[in-house]
Parts: C-alpha cells; sequence; structure tokens
C-alpha cells in the first residue's frame, strides 16, 4: 500500500548548555535564522524578526525570540539566557535532512546536549477533497 504524503514536516530541536553568550546575541540569531534558510534550500517572504524579552518583568523568560516566514512555511527560535538553552522549530511543505539541521544547530550554538523530536503534519491533507 502506497503512503499518502502529508502536507508538511516539523522538526523541533532543543539545545542544552549553549555556548555562553548566544542565547543573549541578537546579531548571531538573526544571522542563524538567515543561514538555516539558506541551509534548508528554502525561500523567505521576509526577513527574519527577531525580539527580545524582557529580563526585568520575565527574569526566567530572558532571551530572544524570532521567525523568519517561508514560502514553504516556517523557522521559529526561542533563546532563554538564564539555562542557555535554545528551541528551534522548523516547519516546511518541503521534505528537508533532519539530520544535517541537527548537526547544523547544534554546530551553530555550540550546544552540549541536543533533543530533537519529528512530527507529520496534515497526515490527511492528501486524502481530502
Amino acid at each position: 500500500m502506497k503512503k499518502i504524503k502529508p502536507f508538511g514536516h516539523l522538526m523541533t530541536v532543543d539545545l542544552y548548555g549553549c555556548r555562553k553568550g548566544v542565547c543573549d546575541n541578537l546579531d548571531l540569531c538573526y544571522q542563524f535564522m538567515e543561514d538555516i534558510v539558506n541551509k534548508l534550500k528554502m525561500k523567505k517572504q521576509s526577513p527574519p524578526f527577531i525580539f527580545r524579552s524582557d529580563n526585568e518583568i520575565y527574569p526566567d523568560k530572558a532571551g530572544l525570540s524570532g521567525w523568519v516566514p517561508l514560502i514553504e512555511s516556517g523557522v521559529q527560535i526561542h533563546t532563554l539566557i538564564p539555562k542557555n538553552f535554545i528551541s528551534i522549530d522548523v516547519y516546511s511543505c518541503k521534505k528537508f535532512s533532519t539530520k544535517d539541521i541537527e548537526e547544523f544547530t547544534k554546530n551553530y550554538f555550540s550546544a552540549k546536549e541536543v533533543e530533537v523530536n519529528f512530527v507529520e503534519r496534515g497526515v490527511k491533507y492528501n486524502t481530502v477533497t
């Protein structure tokens, strides 16, 4: 029986023990958003958006949050400075190499440990009319 193609693919990447200083580096995280789009061989709809959390109001959530919209869907990043933790979501209707993205993100932020999850989205999309 032929497998029905899902609408999209969601990869979540959690990076633990990232190199000190990267979680608060706006320029580095912005450049990461540019570079991961190139690594994925996808097309941006606009430049990345990156926001800094107010560390006085939310000290346990101090960090950066960003998103780059893609023609094929989007990439999100969230950093937490207190824990040197980075969470990345890659969602795409185009297939991509999860192994390449895992290695790319780990090396980019010098993470000590990586946790990856993968979900097929819209598994009934191509069966519904």
